[in-house]
């Protein structure tokens, strides 16, 4: 199995920024995509930005310009570079990733990381 360890999260005033880390670990062959969610109370979860295995990112409309998702291959581990934040961003988020397990690549399941707070507020 593929365990999900976040970290970077906290409270930070509107305009501020943080750096969330994701780390993935276990029986991973390769990696397809991680990602990071978030779902704010009341609300349902929604992807905030993705990068897949080519490198390729996309990003929700709504952080674009603002947040920037990268990855260290090597170590299996996605960032989350949130600037210019605002009170509507406070949410937990969720690392996401879809892995092959085998080294044929027929295996591909997918894991959440347990969240991590993001508190935007004054």
């Amino acid at each position: 199995q593929v365990q999900l360890v976040e970290s970077g999260g906290g409270l930070v005033q509107p305009g501020g920024s943080l750096r969330l880390s994701c780390a993935a670990s276990g029986t991973i062959f390769s990696v397809d995509t991680m990602g990071w969610f978030r779902q704010a109370p009341g609300k349902q979860r929604e992807l905030v930005a993705s990068i897949g295995n080519n490198g390729r990112t996309s990003n929700a409309d709504s952080v674009k310009g603002r947040f920037t998702i990268s990855r260290d291959d090597a170590k299996n581990t996605v960032f989350l570079q949130v600037d210019s934040l605002k009170p509507e961003d406070t949410a937990v988020y969720y690392c996401h990733g879809r892995f092959y397990l085998d080294f044929r690549m027929s295996i591909l399941r997918e894991f959440w990381g347990q969240g991590t707070q993001v508190t935007v507020s004054s």
